[in-house]
């Protein structure tokens, strides 16, 4: 089923630079005031390829510089190509966000690209087009796979685990901390026999997209382009492919974190009774101090319901509303949406999308926007588990918007694949 080969990598020189200084965050996550800082950081910084300074700059670009940058970079020796393919190896090192030092373990490869009605490679959410659009451009420009999509496997039993760890000692091993601090260490494996163990484990499985549907798609887009452009079709092509990470979701380190909701504006109604609305729900109501003091709170009181359907309401009040009913076969995720967004606020899906329900990155945050006036209700979730994501996409279904966040992101700049010929 998944087809996955090694590749040469184009990887910065340490010699010419500082691994921690040109790495960046994934494109998607960099706030437009935040960009200026990755540009000034170096001048090599990793973003410079992927965004431009300013957002008003996108809608005019035709990414040309990128491909300049790409060139020059090569000649000065600043980034160049690996002598031989490999897979890498990259074990991530940090902190959990519920405490504790955790470490992921995963390897980036050139992944076959697949139509998704082949069921081999499965999304888990809907894209947007615009995002699309603007990553054609960059990929036309570039002819580069600059970030990575981010692959989900099942190996329950872990049977890659040692393998994979083994590489890590390599004396081409290359070490960095990201701005997060998060320890990423990366090593290439080119033992033939452990890449073909590799090869063939994966070739009975499929995988599922994490992150990166945008890149994916956008991939799909580019390689029907050139298809069609070329008068023979050659399955070895480089656009055939695209850069993948790959990571055990059942594997202690893949960590898979809630987003949870902001409503923006509360509907006409609010107030006295307003929840009287949510029927066959049972609720009880958590005094709470501070914003600092709601995490704790979602841990003792939310997180023990986590085979209920169930969420938490703050107002931002001191007082935390816990709902909860009897699970049946959907996703909480998803009742949550129909029944407390659509049912109780009003709100569907176009809504949602259109921005009435605002996504923000941790509970601290949430708690936050709600009582800054960013938001007039906060929707605290419990995670979903790798089993729920793996039987939806099975089942050839998507996920509502903003459903799981698997923490943590992947770095831009720890290596580059370039869409060229023996590469």
């Amino acid at each position: 089923m998944t087809d996955l080969v090694p590749f040469r990598a184009l990887r910065y020189q340490h010699a010419r630079v500082e691994l921690d200084r040109v790495l960046a965050p994934v494109y998607d996550v960099v706030a437009p005031q935040d960009r200026p800082l990755y540009y000034d950081r170096d001048p090599h910084n990793a973003l410079r390829l992927e965004l431009t300074r300013s957002v008003e700059e996108e809608a005019t670009t035709d990414y040309a510089d990128v491909a300049r940058s790409l060139a020059q970079w090569r000649e000065e020796g600043v980034l160049a190509l690996d002598g031989e393919p490999a897979l890498y190896v990259l074990r991530q090192r940090f902190e959990a966000p519920g405490g504790g030092k955790v470490e992921r373990l995963g390897f980036f490869g050139a992944l076959r690209l697949e139509d998704y009605e082949s069921r081999i490679v499965r999304p888990h959410e809907t894209t947007l087009s615009g995002p699309r659009a603007d990553r054609l451009k960059i990929l036309r420009a570039s002819k580069a796979n600059l970030s990575s999509v981010f692959m989900l496997y099942e190996d329950r039993e872990r049977m890659l685990d040692s393998m994979l760890g083994e590489s890590l000692g390599s004396p081409e091993a290359v070490c960095a901390v990201d701005g997060d601090g998060i320890e990423q260490r990366l090593a290439p494996l080119r033992e033939r026999g452990a890449i073909e163990r590799v090869r063939a484990f994966f070739a009975a499985r499929p995988v599922v997209i994490a992150d990166g549907h945008h890149r994916y798609e956008t991939a799909l887009a580019y390689r029907d382009e050139r298809r069609a452009a070329c008068a023979i079709r050659d399955p070895h092509a480089p656009h055939e492919r695209i850069l993948a990470y790959f990571a055990n979701a059942f594997a202690p380190g893949t960590l898979l974190l809630p987003i949870h909701r902001v409503v923006r504006k509360a509907p006409r109604g609010a107030g006295a009774g307003f929840w009287s609305r949510l029927r066959g729900w049972e609720q009880r109501t958590v005094s709470v101090g501070g914003v600092e003091a709601i995490p704790a709170a979602l841990e003792e009181h939310l997180a023990p319901l986590d085979g209920s359907y169930a969420f938490a309401a703050d107002d931002g009040s001191g007082a935390l509303r816990i709902f909860s009913r009897a699970a049946g076969e959907e996703l909480s995720v998803r009742i949550i949406h129909r029944e407390v967004l659509g049912g109780v606020f009003g709100l569907d899906e176009e809504a949602v999308r259109d921005g009435a329900v605002g996504f923000p990155k941790s509970t601290l945050q949430a708690a936050r926007d709600v009582r800054e006036g960013k938001g007039a209700v906060a929707l605290y979730l419990n995670a979903l588990r790798p089993d729920d994501v793996f039987r939806v996409t099975a089942a050839g279904e998507r996920l509502p918007q903003k459903s799981t966040f698997f923490f943590p992101k992947l770095p831009t700049g720890l290596l580059f694949r370039v869409l060229e010929a023996g590469t």
